[in-house]
């Protein structure tokens, strides 16, 4: 399991409803921002891969993925540079690879 739910159940304090709908929340935004994120890649598009990078980092932080989120912060960083595409486009693949992972196993685990 690639994920934690110890800073929701924190903030939760206890409330199930609040956890599943800030899972239903990661489940509906982040694969749609991660399909963004690809297509600005692809498009070389400096300013959105940043922002759409920054964007996803707090989700997954949310869930305890500190290693994607780790991912998602370097390509925020190196989205600030029209330099840095191949290093995005290597780092890209480990953060669509965790972000399938998670989802799926988020579905299955609160039967989503």
């Amino acid at each position: 399991m690639i994920y934690n739910l110890d800073k929701i159940n924190e903030m939760a304090e206890g409330d199930h409803d609040f956890i599943t709908s800030v899972i239903s929340v990661f489940l509906e935004e982040v694969p749609i921002d991660l399909e963004a994120l690809e297509k600005a890649i692809a498009e070389r598009d400096f300013e959105n891969v940043y922002k759409l990078a920054h964007k996803i980092k707090p989700n997954v932080d949310l869930l305890g993925m500190e290693q994607t989120r780790a991912t998602a912060l370097e390509i925020e960083t190196l989205g600030k540079s029209d330099a840095n595409m191949q290093e995005i486009e290597s780092k890209f693949p480990l953060l669509k690879k965790d972000v399938h992972q998670v989802v799926s196993e988020l579905k299955k685990d609160f039967n989503l």
